[in-house]
């Protein structure tokens, strides 16, 4: 199926897409890792940070942020000491998560081609001159 088969798909190529940034957020480094970990269960924000490995508090409440603002993700704040606060997927999250969980699946089962195809590409340019 190319793009074009699609209709009305919006050119995401295009600087102006509004489609673009929402790509942008839920593909990027720590929007993926957050949306793969969500679809198992809903975290608190302590112990989504420990599951994503590498991610800094910082850009842990920016992403989190963001895919809130999108619809992706919910924030429940509950009033109690101390302050507890789960984040979960939304029905919309929830679809975004399972195409990035395809995407990771794929990558996962292809890691080896890419790795010989890095091989051989290094070995190629190693002996150019």
């Amino acid at each position: 199926m190319k793009v074009s088969d699609l209709g009305t798909w919006p050119d995401a190529n295009g600087q102006m897409c509004p489609s673009r940034l929402v790509l942008e957020h839920v593909t990027s480094r720590w929007g993926v890792l957050i949306l793969i970990a969500l679809l198992e269960r809903s975290y608190r924000f302590s112990e989504l940070r420990r599951e994503v490995g590498g991610v800094s508090e910082k850009m842990l409440t920016q992403t989190l942020r963001t895919l809130e603002r999108d619809g992706i993700v919910h924030r429940d704040a509950k009033p109690v000491i101390p302050p507890r606060v789960d984040y979960s997927l939304t029905e919309l999250g929830r679809e975004a998560a399972e195409q990035v969980c395809a995407l990771g699946r794929w990558t996962q089962s292809r890691l080896s081609a890419v790795q010989a195809a890095r091989e051989a590409y290094d070995d190629q340019q190693a002996h150019t001159p």
